[in-house]
């Protein structure tokens, strides 16, 4: 059993595999406070009985990644581990300026995009940020959008606003609110739709031929009901590119 491990800034995501099948998934917040020995508990608690024969992580959090470290050098010290990082082979060329800037996580989702899909492929994946990584006909990563993340402007509007507060993210009666709640659910629901088909659309006009678009994320189902572009649903993405990347590095 593989267990994969995607740290992100708000949430992480845990999965084992047997073989290339899923069996398993948890989703747990992350807290850059979290020491080794609390990760630990925290793993060991949700894997119960279930034998683990080598780890896949990639983080965007540095304090989180240094502590998994620590954690698989005490309690885990004689299983094979890869943790996704500069040296680590993925098989996707970088077509970058700074490779080193790109989150591993990004890296990922290309590959496994490209491996279930081919390309050119669109990854819109709805974390702490809403990003947009393009993948062309030969596997490469060309680049991509960062945009501000759903939660993230919830919460922002929220707290520089007097009068609005945080609201459920779900499909109001109609486009025109007839109360501040639901004109508030238009807005970011509707909104970050049509976002995401502009982006979207700008994307494949510049690539010059047609894409896949495939969303991923804690998000993604909420938003994809909405859009015109978004083709398919993947929530998995990124643990699959992790076993992919484990396998290549095994």
């Amino acid at each position: 059993m593989l267990l994969a491990v995607d740290i992100g800034n708000t949430n992480t995501v845990l999965g084992v595999f047997d073989g290339e099948t899923l069996v398993e998934s948890w989703r747990v917040k992350t807290d850059a406070r979290d020491t080794a020995d609390e990760l630990a508990l925290t793993y060991r608690g949700l894997l119960g009985d279930t034998k683990i024969d080598g780890v896949a992580a990639c983080s965007t959090v540095p304090a989180v990644l240094g502590q998994l470290r620590l954690m698989l050098a005490r309690w885990y010290p004689d299983l094979p581990a890869v943790v996704v990082e500069p040296g680590i082979r993925t098989g996707v060329p970088l077509l970058y300026d700074n490779p080193k800037e790109l989150g591993s996580d990004r890296i990922v989702n290309a590959l496994a995009a490209y491996h279930l899909y081919g390309g050119p492929a669109i990854v819109v994946d709805f974390g702490t940020s809403t990003n947009f990584d393009v993948v062309s006909a030969k596997g490469e990563f060309l680049g991509g959008v960062l945009a501000p993340g759903i939660e993230i402007s919830i919460d922002a509007l929220a707290a520089r606003a007097a009068r609005l507060v945080k609201v459920e993210l779900a499909r109001p009666r109609a486009v025109i609110g007839k109360n501040t709640v639901e004109a508030l659910q238009s807005g970011i629901l509707y909104g970050f739709a049509g976002q995401i088909d502009g982006l979207v659309r700008r994307i494949v006009g510049e690539l010059g031929a047609p894409a896949v678009v495939i969303a991923t994320g804690g998000l993604a189902q909420v938003v994809i009901a909405e859009s015109e572009t978004l083709e398919r649903h993947e929530p998995d993405l990124t643990l699959i590119g992790l076993r992919l990347v484990y396998e290549r590095n095994r």
